[in-house]
């Protein structure tokens, strides 16, 4: 069996919901994630996890502040090292989204910077900030005219068979952070997060891994480790993270590559060097890594543990973690 038949995707609408199976028989325990185990940077294929994807974000700015260049060594990466599909963290295209499907953006900031024959994978992209710009939905609109682009709903779930006996599977949560940050979206917001808890409290049994993914960081050692949008998602996902264990949560927001590990159970990646930068501070006791370099990152994933890797614009790997159960 081919790695992209072991791919299932499942579409939510923004206001519906979807019982997966069975709640999670550790939902209530208060324990900590198993520590990560830093690993020595390798280019090295991980040619024994099946499943495979490249995570970029806040990239969308026609070529320009290095996007063209991550894209670049994105395909090289990718014609090297096995590649299931992309996911895009948010603020896809500067700077104030596309106004509709046909947008010209799509070509100048998209189609005509991903060329490279590996890259036409499928995207799962969620939206950031910039995105609201104009017309958010229109992000959806477009899955319906690209073989490429993924975005049933605003926010929405895909499952990922791990390929073993055990028909094991890794859950991904795609969220719509923006909205969390205004007041007049409350009742959107309400529902949304009714459907994160709904979906993440009955995953099958057969989950083996919950990542979720989002624009804002819940933390970050970037420029804004105590702004509101911050300290907002902080307070809206940290509760439900511990609550139903989940594993990851990825990113995007500040312009760095960063591994995060706050008080709780959820281990936490930014991945949003895509095109412009934005500093980091070191020191912080929560990081496990931060850099401020375009660059991507590349994640590995069996049953029994996710291999991540963060790799720069020269191609370099500058870091490497791995999260075991």
């Amino acid at each position: 069996m081919k790695r992209r038949d072991f791919v299932k995707t499942t579409g939510l609408t923004a206001l519906g919901l979807s019982v997966l199976g069975t709640q999670d028989s550790f939902a209530n325990d208060n324990t900590t994630h198993l520590e990560s185990d830093d690993l020595s940077p390798s280019a090295k294929a991980d040619e024994n996890f099946p499943i495979n994807f490249i995570a970029v974000g806040d990239w969308g700015r026609n070529g320009e502040y290095d996007q063209q260049e991550v894209a670049k060594q994105m395909g090289a990466w990718a014609r090297k090292n096995s590649n299931d599909f992309i996911i895009a963290t948010g603020d896809n295209f500067y700077p104030r989204g596309v106004v509709s499907e046909h947008d010209p953006l799509w070509n100048f900031s998209f189609e005509n910077i991903y060329t490279a024959h590996k890259l036409q994978c499928d995207w799962y992209a969620v939206l950031g900030n910039h995105d609201y710009g104009s017309g958010p939905d229109a992000q959806v609109r477009y899955s319906k005219i690209s073989r490429r682009w993924k975005m049933p709903a605003l926010y929405y779930t895909k499952e990922v068979n791990l390929g073993n006996p055990e028909n094991e599977k890794a859950l991904f949560v795609m969220i719509d952070t923006d909205p969390m940050l205004f007041e007049d979206k409350k009742e959107y917001v309400n529902k949304q997060m009714a459907w994160l808890e709904h979906t993440l409290a009955n995953a099958s049994a057969k989950v083996k891994w919950k990542i979720v993914v989002g624009h804002h960081p819940a933390y970050t050692v970037g420029p804004r480790i105590k702004n509101y949008d911050t300290l907002t998602a902080r307070k809206m996902l940290t509760d439900v993270f511990n609550k139903h264990k989940v594993d990851l949560y990825l990113s995007g927001h500040d312009h760095s590559l960063q591994h995060l590990k706050p008080i709780g159970f959820t281990h936490q990646f930014i991945s949003g060097a895509g095109s412009e930068l934005t500093p980091v501070t070191t020191g912080i006791p929560y990081s496990r890594f931060e850099t401020s370099e375009n660059g991507f990152m590349y994640f590995s994933v069996i049953a029994n543990a996710i291999r991540v890797k963060a790799i720069n614009v020269a191609g370099k790997v500058v870091y490497e973690t791995q999260l075991s159960k």
